[in-house]
């Protein structure tokens, strides 16, 4: 995987490329970054502190963002399946109608995150914090929710997924009560 600096991608990004598939952007610091339409398909930005960044309408699958910082981001459309987003702090985070078919989301923070409309299908959603995230009309089908908190989460249908005693529904109480 070739390296690239974060002042390297934002100058070829700058000059109109928007093909970086395969980068090593390992602990990349880029704040309120527009890469809108950005290919960084299996791509390492593990560690990576990216808040307020426009990723809208990008390809981040099979993409490694574990621990990555992206809160108050934009991942609108974005293309996110099998991508690796364990321990990830994406809270108030727009995930409208993004792609997150199969990724592992285990340990991420959701908190406020909008993913209506999101395919998160046989994602592993295991210990996520859903505090407040708006879920109408997204897919929840085979999705891991064990130890999920959906305290004030709005539109879920828990539907095909998979909860247990440790899953905190919208309303307070755990799954199975």
């Amino acid at each position: 995987m070739q390296r690239i600096t974060g002042d390297a991608l934002l100058r070829a990004y700058g000059e109109g490329q928007r093909q970086f598939p395969q980068r090593d952007l390992t602990a990349i610091q880029l704040f309120q970054a527009n890469l809108r339409d950005i290919n960084l398909q299996g791509s390492g930005l593990s560690n990576a502190y990216l808040p307020y960044c426009n990723f809208s309408m990008a390809n981040l699958q099979a993409t490694n963002l574990a621990a990555a910082q992206l809160g108050d981001s934009n991942l609108y459309g974005a293309l996110l399946i099998k991508a690796n987003l364990v321990g990830a702090d994406l809270s108030r985070a727009d995930l409208r109608t993004a792609n997150l078919q199969g990724s592992t989301l285990s340990g991420a923070n959701l908190n406020g995150a909008d993913l209506r409309q999101a395919d998160l299908r046989q994602a592993n959603l295991e210990g996520c914090n859903l505090v407040g995230a708006k879920l109408e009309g997204a897919l929840l089908q085979d999705a891991n929710l064990k130890g999920c908190n959906l305290f004030r989460a709005t539109g879920v249908d828990l539907a095909g997924s998979q909860c247990d005693a440790t899953t905190i529904l919208p309303t307070g109480y755990s799954y199975g009560r």
